[in-house]
């Protein structure tokens, strides 16, 4: 509860800084403290510290699961302000604004991280995406801003109505007319055609909001279009909060269904890693291409609600903070530039030399390379595959995708050390090549002690 009203709150002073703020600077610098009380506190109330005694008779429930994803997604956002909080601010005339859409938006993470009615789930997920809307659009001069932005809200608008339809059908569906998660599905030992029609809706209109094939088709427009940090923000934090919700949902109301929806998540993950990886190698423009990629890693990462198992809930936290990691790094890269295509990396080691080293360490955890932390993450959830017995074609479908994905991102690294060319001017101060290399060596850290992360799980106290 602590994240839930701290970020609302929040979001509510940022919308009034620009009043009393007249720079940039000390608004960037407003919101980069706003979000180190929030991580704070939300870190407190994982130890036990509740400053807010707020009876929600059941409809929210506070884990370690939740609380830790919400310190995650936190401190990816912290990173995010911390790299790029000047050119969030550079985006139009109101940067009070564009910071309070962002807490806004952290708001809803903690309410999807944390219901327990599908009523609450509906709010959580509005609450995130309304706002996204709007900073997809932030960039007014820009054409393709205010197009992408269209296309978001009106097939966010469609997804939407499914979700609202599937839950209908669940509350339909539930012999206590409950809207409860638990109660959902229990005392069933098949499902009924009313509730395998809601959870259908239900997951379609989740799948849209994580990016999964095949309704990810708004992701390369929306991501491409829409200012780089906001992408950053949308590609990692927000993608990571959707599919906490789905975690949630899943493991909570229907897990003991698994083996009537199970081969409908196994495809869906089967098609999100093809179609991610493979239009992947297709792109000229490395910004598009990590959009793409964004779409492949949300296929590992549905192995971790296939199976529902121990190691998926740890490796889906592990991955969620290794590939946000990553991909705010080099979307911080990405936003210092004018050409986003691989030509523009060109002799990038030789004029930036810690760009480049950091740049590097990102794409290779991102390829799953051993010593970062997107080895493991990947490790985690063929192994929670592994151990159900079942799906061995989708271990397999797996590790040859990321053998794929190892060629368009290795395309980077050879553009950075191995292709000759002018190169681009960057504006780079010291502290922005400062806290890429401590985000780069976070990245190698989670390679090499992931438990120090996943033991959080197990020793919180509440």
């Amino acid at each position: 509860m602590n994240a839930i009203i701290i970020s609302a709150v929040l979001g509510v002073i940022m919308m009034f800084s620009g009043i009393f703020l007249k720079k940039n600077s000390s608004i960037a610098a407003l919101a980069i403290l706003g979000i180190i009380i929030l991580l704070a506190v939300t870190i407190m109330e994982m130890s036990g510290y509740h400053f807010f005694a707020v009876d929600t008779h059941g409809m929210l429930f506070f884990d370690a699961f939740g609380l830790l994803f919400n310190c995650v997604a936190f401190a990816g956002t912290l990173a995010l302000f911390l790299l790029n909080a000047k050119d969030i601010a550079a985006i139009g005339n109101n940067p009070g604004e564009y910071f309070a859409l962002i807490f806004f938006v952290l708001c809803g993470i903690a309410i999807a991280s944390s219901f327990n009615t599908l009523l609450m789930l509906f709010i959580g997920i509005e609450i995130i995406s309304i706002p996204l809307y709007i900073l997809t659009g932030s960039d007014k001069r820009n054409l393709k801003s205010n197009e992408a932005s269209l296309k978001y809200l009106l097939l966010g608008a469609f997804s939407t109505g499914l979700m609202l339809l599937g839950i209908a059908f669940l509350y339909g569906a539930s012999e206590k007319g409950s809207f409860f998660i638990d109660e959902l599905a229990i005392g069933k030992a098949a499902a009924s055609p009313l509730l395998m029609a809601g959870l259908l809706l239900i997951t379609t209109s989740l799948a849209f909001k994580v990016s999964a094939a095949p309704f990810h088709f708004w992701a390369p427009d929306v991501y491409d279009g829409a200012p780089t940090p906001v992408t950053s923000f949308m590609a990692t934090v927000v993608k990571g909060g959707a599919f906490i919700a789905f975690i949630r949902l899943f493991g909570d109301a229907f897990v003991e269904l698994k083996s009537q929806w199970q081969i409908f998540i196994a495809i869906l993950a089967a098609a999100t890693l093809l179609i991610g990886n493979i239009t992947a190698v297709f792109q000229q423009s490395v910004k598009r291409m990590l959009a793409y990629s964004s779409v492949a890693h949300i296929g590992f990462m549905l192995f971790a609600l296939l199976t529902l198992n121990t190691l998926a809930r740890e490796g889906t936290i592990l991955y969620i903070a290794a590939y946000s990691a990553a991909t705010i790094g080099l979307f911080a890269i990405l936003a210092k530039m004018k050409d986003h295509g691989f030509e523009g990396f060109n002799g990038m080691a030789r004029q930036y030399p810690k760009l480049a080293l950091a740049a590097t360490i990102f794409l290779l955890s991102l390829a799953g390379i051993p010593l970062t932390g997107g080895f493991l993450a990947k490790y985690y959830m063929i192994a929670s595959v592994m151990q159900t017995g079942h799906f061995l074609w989708l271990v397999i479908l797996s590790l040859f995708c990321a053998a794929i994905s190892i060629y368009y991102y290795f395309r980077v690294i050879q553009a950075m050390y191995f292709k000759e060319g002018q190169g681009q001017h960057l504006e780079v101060s010291a502290g922005f090549s400062g806290w890429l290399i401590v985000l780069a060596i976070i990245v190698i850290l989670l390679g090499i002690f992931p438990q120090w992360l996943i033991d959080r799980l197990y020793i919180i106290y509440l």
